[in-house]
C-alpha cells in the first residue's frame, strides 16, 4: 500500500466511525480503525469492515 492508498483508507475509515462512534460506548478510536482497516484489506465490503470493528469493539468489552 503506498501513501495515497493508505491516506484514503485513513479517510473511508474516519467516515464509517462516525456513525459507530455516535451511539457506541467510550472507546479508543484506535482499536476501531485497525479493526476497520483490517478487515478492508482482507475485501470485506465498507458495510462489512463497520461490522467486523463493531464486533470487534464489543469482544473489547467482554
Amino acid at each position: 500500500m503506498d501513501i495515497p492508498q493508505l491516506t484514503e483508507l485513513l479517510r473511508e475509515t474516519e467516515q464509517h466511525h462516525g456513525p459507530y462512534e455516535a451511539t457506541a460506548p467510550e472507546h479508543h478510536w484506535a482499536d476501531w480503525y485497525a479493526a476497520y482497516m483490517v478487515a478492508r484489506e482482507h475485501g470485506r465490503t465498507p458495510d462489512e469492515a463497520s461490522a467486523d470493528a463493531a464486533q470487534h469493539m464489543e469482544s473489547l468489552r467482554s
